[in-house]
C-alpha cells in the first residue's frame, strides 16, 4: 500500500512540476523534448510526467506502448538514461515495494511457476521467433568480435566458442538446461559427435527440437531443469540462469555437482547485474519475463562456494547490443507477415522490449557472462578460456 507521506508527495505535484522534474532528468541525458536528435523524445500525453514519477519505469514502458510518447532511437533514448542511472531513479521508487517483498519472501521460480512462465514468453509463437533469430533458432547473446558479419555467422562464432570452453570431444554426453528450441545441442551432436539431453518448460521449444533434430542424438525433453538425473561429462546453461532466481542459485550448483562426471565441466552463459537484486524491471517482469532475475557475478560465484570451482569468467556484454539491434531488424522486417497474429499494441512492446535492452547493454548497465566451472581436483579444462 502506499504509504501517507508518499501520496501527499505525489498530490503535492501538479502536472507542470512533474513535467519539469521530468525533463530535467531529461536534460541531464542529453534528451530533449522535441527535440530533433534520434533520441529525443515526442510526448502525445501530457499526463506522462506524473505517470512517470508515481509509476517509474513500469509507467514509463506502459506508456510508450500506448503511445503516450516515442523516439526515432529508443535504443539511444534508454542509452542515454542508463548512462546517467536515470533508469535506476525511476526503478528504485515506491511501486517495486511490493514486488521486492514479494521476491525476498517467496520463491517466484517454483516448478510450478517456471511452467506457468515459459508459456507466457516462449510458447507466444514459434512464427515469431523463426522471423527474428538465427536459422538456428539461438535466443542469447551472439559473438561478433570474431569478425561475423551476420547473426548466423555470430551465433555460430558463439556455439563454437561454447564448445571449445567445454573441450567437446566424440562419444561425451552432455546436460544441457533450459536447451530452448535446441540450436546448441544440435550443432554439439554436428560438429562434436556428443550426445545431448535438453530440459525446458516451453512446449512449443520441444515441438520445434523434435521436429528439426530427429536424425541427431539430441534428446529434448518437456521438464523443468530441477528433475534432471544421470551423470554427463559436461553440464550446460545458455539463458537458463535468468530464470534461476536468487533462492535457487545454491539448489543448481548442486544439481550440476550431482550431474557432473568425474573430470566433467560445467559451463553457464547468462545475463548479469551489476548488483544484486531480488527481481527484474517491473515492467519487464508483467510484460516480458515474468518471474525472471538477473544474477550478480557475486551471487553465482557465492553459490559455488565448496562445490564448483569458477576456471573461467568471461564478460561478453557487450556483444549483446548488435545482437539486440539484430532481432529488431529481423523483427521489424517482419511485422507486416507477423500482424496478422500480433497486434499493433504487442509491436511497440516487443519493440521497446528489444531496443530498450539493447540501449542498457550499450550503457553496461547488464553484462554477459560465461563461466567455466569444475570441481576441486579436477584439471584445468584446456579450451576454458575459448
Amino acid at each position: 500500500m502506499q504509504s501517507t507521506a508518499t501520496s501527499k508527495l505525489f498530490s503535492s505535484f501538479d502536472s507542470q512540476r512533474a513535467r519539469d522534474v521530468c525533463v530535467d532528468m531529461l536534460a541531464s541525458a542529453g534528451i530533449t523534448v522535441g527535440g530533433s536528435q534520434p533520441w529525443d523524445i515526442t510526448v502525445r500525453d501530457e499526463r506522462l510526467w506524473t505517470r512517470i514519477l508515481r509509476d517509474g519505469t513500469l509507467g514509463g514502458g506502459e506508456a510508450y506502448v500506448e503511445g503516450w510518447w516515442d523516439s526515432a532511437a529508443v535504443d539511444q533514448t534508454i542509452e542515454r538514461l542508463q548512462r546517467i542511472k536515470g533508469i535506476d531513479a525511476l526503478r528504485d521508487n515506491w511501486k517495486i515495494l511490493p514486488h521486492l517483498i514479494k521476491a525476498r519472501v517467496f520463491n517466484l521460480q517454483t516448478i510450478r511457476r517456471a511452467f506457468g512462465n515459459g508459456q507466457r514468453h516462449y510458447d507466444i509463437g514459434n512464427d515469431l521467433y523463426e522471423a527474428m533469430l538465427d536459422r538456428r533458432m539461438l535466443y542469447t547473446c551472439a559473438l561478433w568480435s570474431t569478425g561475423a558479419k551476420t547473426l548466423e555467422e555470430a551465433q555460430d562464432a558463439k556455439l563454437a566458442l561454447v564448445c571449445t570452453k567445454l573441450d567437446l570431444r566424440p562419444g561425451m554426453r552432455v546436460l544441457d538446461l533450459g536447451c530452448g528450441w535446441g540450436g546448441f545441442a544440435a550443432y554439439a551432436a554436428e560438429r562434436h559427435g556428443v550426445e545431448v539431453v535438453g530440459l525446458t518448460v516451453s512446449k512449443e521449444q520441444v515441438r520445434y527440437a523434435k521436429e528439426n533434430y530427429q536424425q541427431l542424438p539430441v534428446d529434448i525433453r518437456l521438464d523443468d531443469y530441477r528433475n534432471a538425473t544421470g551423470t554427463y561429462d559436461a553440464v550446460v546453461s545458455v539463458g537458463l540462469m535468468e530464470h534461476v532466481g536468487p533462492k535457487n542459485y545454491r539448489g543448481y550448483m548442486e544439481l550440476v555437482d550431482r550431474c557432473l562426471a568425474k573430470d566433467g565441466v560445467a559451463f553457464v552463459h547468462t545475463i548479469g547485474g551489476n548488483r544484486a537484486r531480488a527481481h527484474i524491471d517491473p515492467w519487464f517482469d508483467k510484460y516480458v519475463f515474468p518471474g525472471a532475475t538477473l544474477p550478480s557475478l557475486a551471487q553465482l560465484v557465492t553459490a559455488m562456494e565448496g562445490i564448483l570451482i569458477p576456471e573461467d569468467i568471461h564478460n561478453i556484454g557487450e556483444e549483446y547490443d548488435p545482437t539486440l539491434m539484430a532481432w529488431f531488424e529481423r523483427f521489424d522486417a517482419a511485422w507486416p507477415q507477423l500482424r496478422g497474429r500480433y497486434d499493433d499494441r504487442f509491436y511497440r512492446m516487443w519493440k521497446f522490449y528489444l531496443l530498450a535492452s539493447a540501449g542498457s547493454f550499450r550503457a553496461r548497465a547488464q553484462q554477459l557472462f560465461q563461466i567455466v566451472m569444475t570441481r576441486r581436483g579436477t584439471r584445468a579444462p584446456a579450451g576454458r578460456r575459448g
